[in-house]
């Protein structure tokens, strides 16, 4: 049983791993491929919070929120394996920070086939949120093994 949760673990974290891999290797001097990509997609979300909201976000140079993407889902990843706690929480944050902005099907067209393929995107992730909550969950509701008290011995007159 416990080599099962183990490799389920493993597949889960290795979503998150194989991709902060990938953007490790490809992240060069300007965020590489994930910061163009990533640019439009923050600038459309900074200026839906500024105007629904009214809170101005402050500008950040977008290779370091890749850098920080980076190291949520690798580190996030590796203590998941190892089935922290912590590491899932890091995964989650992760998940609440990104999915949103990278899978913007909010500022399409209901009708359109961007507006399909990014809301498909945003309940798969939403999807590995709620599994993530859920380990948490779960982990949170095991009870802590407590060392065996040794009976006291009865004395003998």
């Amino acid at each position: 049983m416990a080599f099962a949760s183990f490799l389920g673990r493993v597949l889960f974290a290795s979503v998150f791993i194989l991709s902060a891999y990938q953007e490790f290797n490809e992240y060069g001097t300007d965020g590489g491929p994930a910061a163009k990509a990533l640019r439009p997609k923050f600038d459309a979300f900074t200026h839906r919070v500024n105007s629904q909201v009214g809170f101005q976000l402050p500008e950040i140079d977008i290779k370091y929120l890749v850098a920080g993407a980076i190291a949520l889902k690798g580190i996030g990843g590796l203590l998941f394996i190892f089935g922290s706690t912590f590491g899932a929480v890091l995964m989650l944050l992760h998940q609440l920070t990104a999915t949103p902005i990278l899978y913007d099907f909010y500022n399409y067209d209901n009708e359109g086939k961007e507006f399909n393929q990014l809301f498909i995107k945003f309940t798969q992730n939403m999807a590995l949120f709620g599994a993530l909550l859920f380990f948490i969950g779960m982990k949170n509701s095991i009870p802590k093994r407590q060392p065996k008290k040794k009976a006291p011995k009865t004395k003998t007159y």
